[in-house]
């Protein structure tokens, strides 16, 4: 039962009580770990490390001294942070076998806190992608795929084959966390966020998404993607527990210059009652091509629930936007071009056995460590950046990323104080179609609706809002004012209240693991 509980109201009270144990449930999520093996939502599962953290979270509650909220809380984190002793290898043959020397910032304040990392998180190759479709070791499948929800509305095959292939996208790239979350294999789970890498699954999963405001929290010991842009990002079942794990990790780092100075203040998110000094502004130029009338629909509905409620709802404009996917793709191949170049087979990752010279083992170490979207994006971004198209393209991005930042400051300052939009513009595609178009195509598809904010760095969070036509999560994304973190988390706790998203009833699971995994009560655990 304690799996289904609020960290911050229930499962650190019944471990205060003794009602269960830091080592109990740390077994029970690794026994899920295993019965939920082909969902691939873990690459590395840091077995013996957890249960040892386990066990000295559970001698700190017999002594009364618990660290806090997160003492013995389960948690599992993206593979594209370092942690010292375990295994970080971005999905890419370029890391295979990497074990880096010490914990990324975040790592280790969870660490502090008293977290018990149960293991690593599946994610496309080196986070470029938005599917989690593109790692090395293979796809991840969407946990909804197996629900009774989806089951009872999709097409029944008569043929096995055809059920197996019937299995959907968790998106990307931190698909493995927001799939973790979802079936219950951990309380929380560390993401990134470059372009919508956080909030996309988070999205399809039906779990809460957060993206921080960029220098909020440390990036330090994140594997860059794009340093100026990228975030750690949180998943969780519930806004209250996104929360939680803000006040865990939020404050200036000394290992990170980008991280803010002041110190940041946890806090516990109030019950909001009244909406009515509340200005949501709906931006028109989200109404995006693609964009499904199911999503189209639901974004209304839910504007309508808050002017229904008092709130002011008014329709703003980001001019820019239009613009916005062609600046991020500039800007963003730019950069991977930049940080993809330490990889060379010479300090550390995978090394080539081409001897001929220091240029031929460069090279093969690339080639055979790099997969192809990888490769791709280092050759956009170092086009982009060759003498005579630097002021043509990369400058130009430059400049187009200050007046789409512009734009989200000029409506916050007409008064608004949260932007609602759609995060994806539909629900979560089959595998075997969303894999007919390449990486590049769906990415720019599936970031159209995010990127925008990791551009301006804005405070952004999916709220999983209701089940589409085929049984799968839809989310909304609230997008806040810099630092104000407390009411954009404050509004989305207030609206996920009124929603009522419905609970994953995984009885599909039982038939692939034997009956271990038992149907929880509840898709949130606060």
């Amino acid at each position: 039962a304690a799996l289904k509980d609020g960290l911050r109201s229930q499962v650190s009270a019944a471990l205060k009580e003794g009602r269960v144990t830091p080592t109990e449930l740390c077994q029970r999520c690794l026994a899920l770990i295993k019965s939920t093996k082909f969902l691939n939502a873990y690459i590395t599962v840091a077995e013996e490390t957890a249960l040892k953290q386990a066990e000295e979270s559970e001698e700190r509650y017999k002594r009364g001294q618990p660290l806090g909220i997160l003492d013995g809380i389960p948690i599992a984190v993206k593979d594209n942070f370092n942690t010292a002793g375990i295994e970080t290898t971005c999905a890419s043959n370029m890391l295979k076998g990497y074990i880096s020397p010490y914990n990324a910032t975040v790592v280790q304040k969870l660490l502090d806190h008293g977290a018990v990392l149960l293991g690593k998180t599946n994610l496309d190759e080196f986070a470029m992608g938005s599917g989690s479709t593109d790692g090395v070791f293979g796809p991840v499948r969407n946990p909804w795929s197996y629900s009774k929800q989806y089951k009872e509305k999709s097409v029944q095959k008569s043929h096995s084959e055809d059920e197996e292939s019937n299995w959907v996208i968790t998106g990307g790239s931190s698909g493995g966390s927001a799939a973790a979350v979802s079936s219950f294999t951990c309380f929380a789970a560390l993401g990134s966020d470059t372009g919508g890498s956080t909030r996309n699954p988070a999205a399809h999963c039906g779990v809460v998404g957060l993206k921080p405001t960029y220098g909020l929290i440390s990036r330090h010991g994140l594997i860059p993607l794009v340093n100026s842009m990228d975030v750690p990002g949180i998943l969780t079942r519930c806004v209250d527990d996104a929360a939680v794990l803000l006040g865990s990790l939020a404050g200036h780092d000394p290992k990170d210059s980008t991280t803010i100075q002041d110190d940041f203040k946890p806090f516990e998110l109030p019950n909001l009652t009244d909406v009515s000094k509340l200005s949501i502004g709906i931006p028109k130029e989200y109404h995006a091509p693609g964009l499904s009338s199911e999503i189209l629909a639901l974004w209304s509905k839910a504007a309508d629930l808050f002017k229904s409620a008092g709130a002011k709802v008014v329709e703003v404009s980001l001019p820019h936007t239009r613009y916005s996917i062609v600046c991020y793709h500039v800007l963003c191949t730019a950069e991977v071009a930049s940080n993809m170049a330490r990889f060379d087979g010479l300090e550390y990752g995978h090394r080539s056995d081409m001897r001929d010279s220091t240029e031929s083992m460069y090279a093969a170490t690339r080639r055979e460590g790099f997969n192809d979207v990888v490769r791709g994006r280092i050759l956009s971004g170092n086009y982009f950046l060759l003498k005579q198209n630097y002021e043509k393209y990369f400058v130009k991005a430059q400049k187009v990323r200050r007046l789409i930042a512009n734009d989200f400051v000029k409506v916050f300052r007409s008064g608004v104080d949260i932007l609602l939009t759609p995060t994806t513009l539909s629900d979560a595609a089959p595998y075997t179609e969303f894999i007919q178009e390449d990486n590049r195509t769906r990415s720019a598809q599936d970031d159209i609706l995010t990127q925008a904010a990791n551009m301006a760095g804005l405070p952004a969070i999916n709220v999983p809002t209701a089940l589409s036509e085929r049984g799968l999560p839809v989310g909304l994304q609230f997008i806040g004012r810099s630092f104000q973190e407390k009411q954009l988390l404050t509004v989305a706790k207030w609206f996920e209240k009124q929603v009522q998203f419905p609970v994953i009833q995984l009885d599909e699971v039982k038939r692939h693991d034997n009956g271990v995994f038992q149907h929880q009560k509840s898709a949130s655990f606060s």
